[in-house]
Parts: structure tokens; sequence; C-alpha cells
């Protein structure tokens, strides 16, 4: 469906009656407006407005150093208008045509927001001059007066709309209200606000909104458990027009301006549109490999570019996979004020059915029967987590709230998920809003291996309790290291609390199929695992497969490894390795077996993440039982070398280098390098037509770098042939 025009909007837009007796207010931009003289009745022929007090100008304090931006920490967004947090009082100057006397003259500001201000929506905000301020609740006071000027400090409420207001000043006269005129120097954005005890959103902890909230540069973790790796990513919730991009997606959400207050609705209706899914968000996610008429995933090094773009040309910007789905929402979160970081869950359970059930299906070989098969699991998945309380849900479940922009299943009919309590999925309280099973099956399934019999009868090979979310983790607080939370989803493996949260989770109607006891009866004299040597990408490696006989029997077994190149959601492209052999086990002993992999063998296929999946079965002759372990594996992948040339010093220029070898065996074509970093550079692309085999390529770029401090340059190198190449460099930029 193609996104209808405007003409056809106005034909479909309910008549307004009855109780939409207004349009709705669901727009930031729209505005209308407001009379700059309200009349009581007829106006006599002799007044003059100048007669009265006038406003001749006003004052904002909106630049970084001055006091407001200071202590609002807005001071780092670069916007030239007054960004201030809500529930903290700020200041602003009015410049009247003569002394002000509080006896007879009487004015009060107007803060509206939207087409339709109406007070009872909260979006418009007249506020009288008081003698105190009540924390948490609008008002002002005269903190300072000086000849024609008054100064005033204003206390915004700690749960007002977050967006951007206008304001006007209103003075009383006899005869009617004279306002100011409309002066967009004068327009306010209000924002959330942590550091406010009243705010939905406050955290406690100095350090960790810094972090969370102020930070522009985080870390994605991604490859796999066995293979952990990171990159850089640039947030950039302060660059020029991101503030406005984020209020944006908003809008084109259409969340009603009355909602904008609160964080939880916020949250849900971003997780929506980030995605492109259904409303036409953000980003288009591909997973398949071809990024045609776009810019592939992993060439990403930020937020900016792609935000920025959809703000200009309103359409899906291409493409993105799970961590830049979650780059982008964080960038939203942390630019809005909400405390937000970005979480990686290793060997992540993708249910289709929501039963906490990962089904495998093996065929009489015992391999993987791939129609049968549905579910998967992801190598990683990364997603957010936001910091806010939850007083729609019982106390206790506030904190952490886990969201996803990534379009997976759809809830309440569109593609988005949460926010879901982190402490309610920990304890498997699943009943609480929003889409907490998903999250829960995501970090907490089982993973089932059955065979059909020829008679039909279903066998249960093997039930694995400890694969699915192994691994939970985030950037820490101040450093660049990993932390790990899988504490926070869930109970230690297999403990009594694990097992209770489970049990607690099905009793709330996530469906978990019962598994009869006589259809399962694992092999328990022949243990088999195996191990995937570390390999870099256009080597030779190897797999070991052995076997622990822990009974008195010789056995033989027939054993399968199949090697697959798979999408890092789990999803096989093809198989590129087959391999079967028979080998003989003695009793009470340990066998180990090689098989090699060759690099001819996988670099024609090779895909984004280069990352296999190994499946070895093996079926013991004599007794017909069958062994079944997976891993997946990452190939190291060659990284990119960055240097800085000249001094480092804020307003003057200095060369940044890029250089990067080719370790293939083959000219790598069509080569595109990016490179960013928040306050030094904003991004820039080169394309070089070659890069021959073991040859090394050289880019210099030179900048001037506008912000004194510790800085993050961030490089990708994308082609066809090779992808997920990043390099980072942190430099500080001393004061000039």
């Amino acid at each position: 469906m193609s996104e209808p025009t405007s003409t056809d909007k106005e034909k479909k837009k309910p008549p307004l009656n009855g109780r939409r007796a207004l349009p709705s207010n669901n727009s930031n931009a729209e505005e209308n407006e407001v009379p700059e003289m309200d009349a009581f009745g007829l106006i006599p022929r002799g007044f003059n407005p100048k007669d009265y007090l006038c406003v001749v100008d006003i004052h904002m304090f909106k630049e970084p150093y001055e006091i407001n931006k200071q202590q609002h920490h807005t001071d780092k967004y670069y916007n030239p208008k007054l960004i201030v947090r809500r529930g903290q009082p700020f200041q602003i100057q009015i410049d009247f045509n003569r002394p002000y006397k509080p006896e007879t003259d009487q004015f009060w500001l107007e803060y509206l927001i939207g087409r339709y201000p109406q007070p009872n929506k909260g979006t418009y905000i007249p506020i009288l001059v008081g003698d105190v301020l009540k924390p948490g609740e609008w008002g002002a006071k005269i903190i300072h007066k000086e000849n024609n000027s008054i100064r005033l400090s204003i206390m915004s409420s700690a749960t007002c709309i977050v967006g951007k207001f206008r304001l006007y000043v209103a003075i009383w006269t006899p005869f009617g209200i004279i306002r100011t005129h409309r002066n967009s120097a004068t327009d306010t954005y209000i924002l959330f606000n942590p550091w406010c005890q009243q705010d939905a959103v406050y955290l406690d902890d100095e350090k960790e909104r810094e972090e969370y909230v102020l930070n522009d540069v985080g870390i994605v973790f991604h490859g796999d458990i066995d293979e952990i790796k990171l990159r850089s990513w640039s947030y950039g919730q302060f660059e020029e027009n991101i503030l406005d991009a984020c209020l944006f997606l908003m809008d084109k959400a259409e969340l009603e301006l009355s909602g904008r207050g609160n964080p939880i609705k916020i949250c849900r209706v971003a997780s929506a549109v980030i995605n492109s899914r259904d409303d036409n968000g953000v980003i288009a996610g591909s997973w398949d490999n071809t990024y045609t008429y776009g810019v592939a995933p992993s060439a990403w090094t930020g937020s900016v570019d792609i935000l920025l773009e959809y703000y200009s040309s309103k359409q899906p910007v291409r493409y993105g996979q799970c961590w830049v789905f979650a780059g982008v929402f964080n960038t939203f979160l942390r630019c809005l004020g909400i405390p937000a970081r970005l979480i990686t869950n290793y060997s992540s359970a993708h249910d289709n059915n929501a039963n906490l059930q990962l089904d495998f299906f093996l065929d009489d070989e015992g391999q993987v029967d791939a129609k049968l098969t549905k579910d998967s699991i992801w190598n990683y998945h990364c997603w957010n987590e936001a910091w806010m309380t939850r007083p729609d849900l019982p106390v206790g479940f506030g904190g952490w709230q886990a969201v996803d922009g990534t379009p997976q299943e759809t809830s309440d009919g569109m593609y988005r998920c949460g926010p879901a309590s982190v402490q309610a999925i920990k304890h498997g309280h699943v009943c609480f809003q929003f889409d907490a099973p998903f999250v829960f099956a995501e970090v907490n399934s089982d993973v089932v291996y059955s065979r059909r019999e020829k008679n039909g009868a279903q066998i249960i090979e093997k039930i694995d309790t400890t694969h699915i979310g192994k691994l939970i983790v985030t950037k820490g607080v101040g450093t660049d290291e990993m932390v790990e939370i899988t504490e926070e989803y869930k109970f230690q493996e297999g403990s009594e609390e694990e097992r209770l949260a489970l049990e607690t989770a099905v009793m709330y109607g996530v469906k978990k199929q019962s598994t009869q006891d006589d259809m399962y009866q694992p092999q328990k004299d022949v243990e088999m695992d195996f191990q995937v040597q570390k390999a870099v990408l256009g080597s030779d490696f190897k797999v070991t497969i052995t076997f622990r006989n822990k009974s008195r029997n010789s056995y033989t077994a027939t054993t399968y490894l199949s090697g697959n190149i798979v999408f890092y959601t789990g999803v096989t492209k093809n198989e590129f390795k087959k391999h079967s052999f028979t080998v003989k086990l003695e009793p009470l002993m340990s066998s180990a077996f090689d098989v090699i992999i060759t690099s001819s063998e996988y670099l024609s296929d090779l895909l984004d993440q280069a990352s296999f999946h190994f499946f070895v079965t093996a079926r013991i002759n004599e007794t017909g039982k069958i062994l079944a372990a997976q891993k997946a594996t990452v190939l190291e992948i060659p990284s990119l070398r960055i240097k800085t040339q000249g001094e480092m010093v804020a307003d003057k220029e200095m060369s940044v280098i890029v250089e990067f070898t080719n370790p293939l065996k083959k000219t790598l074509e069509d080569v595109t390098l990016r490179l960013e970093g928040p306050g030094v550079l904003k991004t820039m692309k080169k394309e070089f037509r070659q890069i021959p085999s073991n040859s090394t390529l050289i880019w210099e770029v030179k900048c001037i770098p506008k912000r004194p401090g510790l800085r993050k340059l961030i490089a990708s190198l994308n082609c066809d042939a090779l992808r997920h190449v990043y390099g980072e460099l942190s430099i500080q930029i001393q004061k000039p």
C-alpha cells in the first residue's frame, strides 16, 4: 500500500461531533495563530496599547554556557533554542517599555504546544506570577528587578508534555488582553528529567545519568557466545536537528500530545515507528544479504545519518538489522531524556509460537528437517532498556524496561515490543503488559530435539534447558567494559527459583508443551561434544568432536557433521560442509576426531557476519539412540586502523588517517569507507574501486574538532565480499 495523500486523509477523517469536538492534536509541528488582542468588547477610540505595559524584548539565556543549559544538562545540544528539563526551574528576563508596577500591572506567561491548545490536555499552560515555586508544579516568580526589566524563575511540571512549546506574554488592560507577537526565538523545548525526583524517569546515580542520558557514544556487543565481538556506535543525540527529528517520530506515530509526558506510551509507540513494518517508520530491515539501493546494515557507524535522512525524506531508510534498530532507538530515548542502554542477548530464541520451547525436528538420519523446524536461535539479538516507573503495574516492577524496535512478531496488531518490566520477566510474571511473554521466551526457552519414528510416534531425543539466553550483556557505566546482566533477566540456570519462574510463566498462559517422560529417554552412557577452532577469515580451521563412553560396552557411532553458513538470526543460507564417518567407542574411554574445514569450502557463500552453524548428530548403532549438539561460531574479521596527525585542539585543523589491508586471496571490489566522530567530524564517505589481495589502502581526512574532551572516532568498511569491518580510536581534544 502506498502512503495515502493528504487529500485521502482529509476524506477519511471522522466528522467532528460529540466527544470528538476538537480534531486530534498529535503533531508538535502544527500550530495555529493566537490572537494578539483579545478584546473584552467595544474598544474606545482613544485606546492606545502603548499606554499600558508593553513587552520590548525577552531574553531566554539559551547559550550553552549560560545558566539554563548548564543547570539542565542540555549544554551539549547543538540547537540555538532554549532546552530545559521538566520539574526544574529555569530563568528568563522580560524587558518592558517602562518599570513594572506589581500594584497595577498584570501580566502572565502562556506556554502552548500543538494546534488546538487546551488547559485540560496540558497543551495550553497559563502561568501567573506568584511568590513561591512549588516543586514539580507550573509556576513563576520574580527573582530580580532592575529599571524596566524583570528576571523570572519558572518551574515546569514534572509530568508535563515533552516537546517544543511556544511562549507568549499576555498583558491585561481594561479593554482586552494584549499578547506578544509569535516569536520562534522564544520557543522552549522541555525534556524528561532524570535529575528530578518527581519525574517518572528519575535515576538517582549521577554516574549512571552521565552514561545513560549524556553519553553520545556506546558499544554494541555482537558475534556469538564463544567469540564476543564489539564495535562502537555513535548515538549523536546532541547533533544538529536530531532533537527535532526525534520529536518528529512521535508526530509520525500520531501519538496524542497529551500522552507525550508518559515514558511508557512514548516507548511503546517508538518501538513501532523505529521499524518500517506497517507504519512507514524509520528503518527498513533486511536479513537476506542483498542490500540493493540501500546501505548494508553493517556499514552504519551511528544513528545520526539514519535519523536525518528519515527526517528529510520521510521515507524508511535502508537497511537495518537488530543492532541498528537498537542504536537508533537508544538515540531517540537519550535525546528526549529517558535513560537508556543497549542490551545484547547471546543465543536469543525467536520462538514463533510462544510455547517457551524451540522445536528442532530431526529426520531418520538425525539431520534437522528444515521444512518442519520453524523456530530459530539468533547468535545474538540486541534490544534496549529504558528506565522509568511503572505506575500501571504493581510496586516493584519499575526500573529497567525491555523495549525492542526490531520487527520480529506483532503486538496488538503492530510490529513493536515493550516496555516489558525486566523484574517481571525474571520472576515469570508475564501477565503484565507489554509483551513480557515474548521477551521471556527470548531469554528462557528450552531447546527440544525430537524425531518421528516410522510408525509416527514422536520421540524426544534431547532437551537442552541451558542453551538459550546464555549471556546478556551491556556496556559498563563510564567504561568500555562489558558488564553481564544475565541475572537481571533470570535466576541461575537450574536453580529452584529459575524453575519456579518458568512455572509461574506457564501458569500465566505462556504455553509450555508437556513432554511425556516415557517418550524422552536420553542416552545416558555416551556423551558427545565438539569444539570449533578459532579462525581468521580466509584460513582453514578444524572442528574436533569428542565422545565419552561411560559404559562397559563397546559401541559404534555413525556421526554426521553439517556446516552451514547462517544469518546471525540463526536462519540457514546453505550447507557448505557435509561429512559423515563411523567411529568405534571403546568401553570407559574418551576419543576425539578432527574434521578440517578449508577456506575454499566457505568463502564463496559468506554472509555479512561470517557466521557458521555446526550441527553434529551421532547414532549409536547398537541402541538406536541419537546424540545431538549444535554451536555457532564467527570468523575473526580484520579491522581498520585509525591514526591521527597534528595537535588535537578544539577549533584547530588535524588529520585522521584510516588504513586497511586486504587479507583475502582475492581483490575487493567497490569498497565504501565511512568515518564519523561526534564533536570531531561529520560522517564522511569514500569509495574505492579495488583493493588487491594483501595491498593496503590509506585514506586521510582533515577536520576541525568542535568540542574539547574525550572523543571517539569510528570507521567502517563495506563491500560485497567483506562486511562488519570496523576500527575505532579514542582521542583527547584539548581546549584551545
